[in-house]
């Protein structure tokens, strides 16, 4: 007899016992196996002891708030993060996105478009590229700069000890930057490339990754010679990337 299918797990992370039920259930019904953590705490103790698909992660919990542990999930290559929020401030949404979150979802919520956000994000998660995509495994130079693209470690050329540490929004960026150097492209691209998604009017999650990214690889950010800025069109790699040995 054949293996059946795994069902997808959802870890679910909200501090109200209310919320953790119902969606918990509400998954299990919609042909999902889910498990509940009331803070960042348990949730990483539900980490370590089993794999997750996707994290539903509330964004105002006492302790460390749901920010900081997307940041850190993306810093540490996590699975994808589902953020749920009482707080319709699009800043707030916006760095959600921008730290690698996959989604935001403003409370109160539609069961509904809750599921069908979770099954648009395992979908792309199956067909997902490596997040090297055509760089895995490769050592790359550029500007002065040195990316391992396995181990995600960013070095200047000229100095090896210091590593830079880069959230996994950062490196898909910079990796779809070094993927086509010298080649323009919009930020509808570019968040296409890095998150699979496709921006509204008022989108401004690329702008703030690189931003973001400009200060930790630009000698000078408010005047960038390494990404730069094309007007009309979005932003390009304004430097050749030679392979390493």
């Amino acid at each position: 007899m054949a293996d059946q299918p795994q069902l997808p797990h959802i870890l679910v992370v909200d501090d109200h016992r209310e919320i953790r039920e119902a969606v918990t259930k509400y998954l299990e019904r919609n042909g999902m196996r889910a498990s509940a953590a009331s803070n960042t705490v348990e949730m990483d103790a539900q980490l370590k002891a089993g794999r997750f698909d996707l994290i539903i992660l509330d964004v105002m919990m006492p302790g460390e708030d749901g920010l900081s542990a997307a940041r850190r999930l993306s810093t540490g290559g996590g699975p994808p993060v589902l953020m749920l929020s009482a707080l319709s401030d699009e800043t707030d949404r916006v760095v959600g996105l921008e730290i690698g979150a996959d989604d935001y979802l403003a409370k109160p919520f539609s069961p509904r478009e809750l599921l069908a956000r979770i099954k648009a994000i395992l979908r792309r998660s199956e067909r997902r590229e490596p997040l090297a995509g055509t760089l895995g495994g490769r050592k790359l130079g550029f500007a002065g700069w040195l990316l391992d693209t396995d181990t995600r470690d960013l070095v200047r050329d000229a100095d090896r000890a210091e590593k830079i540490a880069l959230t996994t929004a950062e490196f898909k960026l910079l990796v779809a930057f070094l993927e086509r150097p010298r080649f323009v492209l919009t930020r509808e691209q570019l968040l296409d490339i890095t998150s699979g998604r496709s921006a509204d009017v008022f989108d401004r999650t690329i702008d703030n990754q690189v931003s973001r990214l400009r200060r930790k690889i630009e000698d000078d950010p408010a005047h960038p010679k390494i990404i730069t800025t094309v007007r009309s069109g979005g932003y390009s790699l304004a430097a050749d990337v030679r392979e390493l040995p």
